[in-house]
């Protein structure tokens, strides 16, 4: 249920699964549908995603163009026990929550992100082509490639940058709400490249990246360095210590997106207190913003929790038990 409603805010699984993995076995394909409220009008959302296909998306029973228009139309903040990547895991897992918020605030991103992939591929491409070889064909090629990759790529990185700016002062009063320990929180994106620009860090690397046969430099090897109190949290922080501060970067850009756009993001939260101690279950329920929230859980609900609606789900089948107030 929660992962439905996620999608059709970021037309992606929040588990990185395929699309494949979406549809029922058996089937082709699957259908995504919800109605919601922004700024006071009704909106009917429809993605229909298919196995081994295009996907098609729907707004207010209107086809779109792009599957991607319907970016935007709905909002969500989604916690989830896999968010500890975020802190431990590769440049890539904070790449990629850089750029699902970026995409919720701006369709353009997600269409700068999908440029700059693109000009990757045909690059990465003509590198391993060349095999380590530079002729006068290969060179004017790379020059064709290097000009988009640059522009596609200083897009993107200024973006993230600009991002991570508002996020910053954020972040510290965050991670004390849920860590109750307050400390001082820094995430900083100024990857090498942004000095001198992308297209020169492309000339310099361009030898390094034919004898490699992979592009060395841009945005796709940036990372988001997050520090605790001075040190690493990747490498320093607690396992505690870096769950929190995976939770406050929920918080901090659930915060950001309400201030741009004035309308909290809807919150989803899949089975997260299941990682949690009790301390710090108990701390985020009281940092959630006011607004529409959705929790799953395959135990009990987290003390503290009064929920509105109680639906349980099993074998596919949703049973409506809501306590009925004396």
């Amino acid at each position: 249920l929660l992962e439905a409603v996620a999608y059709l805010a970021t037309l992606s699984s929040f588990r990185g699964a395929p699309n494949e993995a979406l549809v029922r076995v058996g089937t082709d394909r699957a259908i995504v549908r919800a109605e919601a409220q922004r700024e006071g009008r009704e909106l009917l959302l429809e993605a229909e995603i298919v196995a081994n296909g295009r996907n098609r998306t729907q707004l207010n029973r209107q086809p779109l163009r792009r599957s991607r228009d319907l970016l935007g139309a709905l909002r969500v903040t989604v916690f989830s026990p896999d968010d500890l990547a975020l802190v431990k895991g590769s440049p890539g897992e904070r790449r990629v929550f850089l750029d699902d918020i970026l995409a919720t605030l701006h369709q353009r991103h997600d269409q700068e992100r999908a440029d700059l992939e693109r000009v990757l591929r045909q690059r990465g491409a003509l590198l391993k082509q060349a095999g380590g070889r530079l002729n006068a064909e290969i060179e004017l090629t790379l020059d064709v490639f290097d000009a988009k990759l640059a522009a596609a790529g200083e897009a993107v990185g200024r973006s993230r940058r600009e991002l991570v700016d508002a996020l910053t002062p954020v972040l510290s009063d965050a991670y004390a709400a849920v860590a109750r320990t307050p400390a001082p929180v820094v995430a900083r994106y100024r990857p090498a490249w942004m000095e001198g620009g992308l297209a020169a860090a492309l000339a310099a690397s361009r030898r390094d990246d034919l004898r490699r046969g992979v592009s060395t430099v841009g945005p796709h090897r940036d990372d988001l360095d997050l520090s605790l109190d001075g040190l690493p949290a990747r490498t320093h922080a607690s396992q505690g210590e870096q769950r929190s501060m995976a939770l406050a970067m929920r918080l901090a850009a659930h915060e950001v997106i309400t201030r741009r756009t004035e309308t909290p993001p809807v919150l989803l939260l899949d089975d997260v207190f299941s990682e949690l101690d009790p301390d710090r279950s108990d701390a985020l329920l009281r940092s959630l913003p006011p607004g529409q929230t959705i929790l799953s859980t395959a135990g009990d609900l987290p003390a503290g929790a009064v929920p509105g609606v109680v639906l349980r789900v099993r074998a596919g089948v949703i049973t409506d038990e809501t306590a009925v107030p004396d």
